[in-house]
């Protein structure tokens, strides 16, 4: 009785060969995401991000297009990440609502300072580069801080509610302020190589949302 090949080829795991390639892709991912949390995207060259995970560089326009393509998928990458994290934050019931935002703090607070203040947040250090960047990128890092910020301003807008900060409180230029303030922060604490910026800004932006007695 004869085989059918074609439908055996079909079946069981993909192509080693294409295993490879997209763990190779999701490699230099990685490897972006840990160089742009610390360096900007001008400074940061191709050769550096390819020397860590071995790959040559003509092999890295196999998989992206151009630099700015590479950049544009990383924005996406840690945009879903840290989004990941606010949420796991803000949105949990367990906690009134600034202690979420508290928490949120403390989580990231503890991220820099695991990696001793070298890392910062990849968005906030390519929205310093904006005046260089492509029109895509700086559209892309704008609609993240956008998303962010609807993020916090639903967790203030249930503050308000539950009585912790003043009914009068105008919370999407709360949430705006906060943001533009955290950046700076965290700008500092890695210029400074420790958490004090953080915890000046954290005490600074809590002691504006004490209600009004």
């Amino acid at each position: 009785m004869k085989v059918d090949q074609s439908h055996q080829k079909r079946r069981g795991r993909p192509p080693k060969a294409r295993d490879t390639l997209i763990e190779t892709r999701e490699l230099l991912l990685r490897a972006g995401l840990e160089v742009l949390t610390e360096k900007g995207f001008s400074t940061s060259g191709i050769d550096e991000i390819l020397s860590r995970v071995g790959v040559p560089k003509g092999s890295f326009y196999h998989y992206f297009d151009n630099k700015e393509a590479f950049g544009s998928e990383l924005i996406e990458r840690y945009a879903q990440y840290f989004a990941t994290k606010i949420e796991r934050h803000l949105r949990n019931e367990m906690l009134s609502p600034l202690d979420r935002l508290k928490a949120f703090i403390e989580d990231a607070s503890l991220s820099m300072e695991r990696y001793a203040y070298r890392r910062g947040c990849l968005v906030g250090n390519l929205g310093q580069e904006a005046g260089v960047l492509p029109q895509r990128l700086r559209t892309q890092i704008k609609d993240v801080f956008s998303d962010w910020e609807v993020r916090l301003l639903r967790c203030l807008d249930e503050a308000k509610a539950d009585g912790q900060i003043s009914v009068s409180a105008d919370t999407t230029q709360l949430a705006s302020f906060f943001w533009i303030g955290w950046e700076g922060a965290v700008l500092r604490a890695k210029l400074e190589r420790c958490g004090e910026p953080l915890r000046i800004f954290s005490q600074g932006f809590f002691a504006v949302l004490t209600p009004a007695t």
